[in-house]
C-alpha cells in the first residue's frame, strides 16, 4: 500500500478537480472595469436595455468575455444609484413581449460583434431562465467567448 500524506492528498484532489477544465482552453479575456472595451460593450447594449426596461439604465456586470472582435456579456439592469427595476412596469412587459412572472428579472445576455470600431449586439436575451446561447448555431462565430456551449 502506498502512503500519501494528508497535504499531498489535498493537492492531488485539487489537481484532479482542475484536470477536466484544463482540456478547455480559455480563449477569451475579461474586459476589466474602467477599460475602453468594457465601456464600449456596455454602451452597445444600453439602447437595447433601455428599449426593453425603460431609460435610464445602468448595469451590474456578471461577465464580459472578449476575444478579438466578438464578445459575450451578462448583466443585470438597474436604475442609476442602484435602484431596482420593477420588471412588471417595464416596456417589454407592457408590450406583452415578456411574462414578468417567468425568467430572471431585468437581466440581459448578449453576443456582440465588432465592426470597425463599433460593437453591436447581434443576439440578446432578456430575463432568460435558460442559456439560449447553448446552441450550436452560435459556435462558428462566438465559440471563443462561449466555450462551455461549444464542445
Amino acid at each position: 500500500m502506498i502512503y500519501i500524506s494528508f497535504p499531498r492528498r489535498i493537492a492531488l484532489c485539487a489537481g484532479l478537480c482542475v484536470l477536466p477544465l484544463s482540456g478547455v482552453a480559455q480563449s477569451y479575456t475579461e474586459a476589466t472595469k474602467g477599460s475602453a472595451t468594457r465601456q464600449d460593450i456596455l454602451d452597445a447594449i444600453r439602447p437595447v436595455a433601455e428599449w426593453e426596461f425603460g431609460p435610464p439604465v445602468e448595469f451590474v456586470v456578471g461577465e464580459i468575455r472578449v476575444a478579438d472582435d466578438v464578445a459575450f456579456v451578462t448583466v443585470r439592469a438597474q436604475r442609476p444609484g442602484g435602484q431596482k427595476i420593477d420588471i412588471f412596469t417595464t416596456p417589454i412587459v407592457l408590450r406583452n413581449e415578456l411574462d414578468p412572472s417567468a425568467g430572471d428579472g431585468p437581466t440581459m445576455e448578449a453576443l456582440l460583434q465588432k465592426s470597425g470600431r463599433v460593437w453591436a449586439a447581434v443576439r440578446y436575451g432578456i430575463s432568460s431562465s435558460e442559456g439560449w446561447w447553448y446552441s450550436s448555431e452560435y459556435c462558428p462565430i462566438w465559440a471563443a467567448v462561449i466555450p462551455e456551449a461549444c464542445p
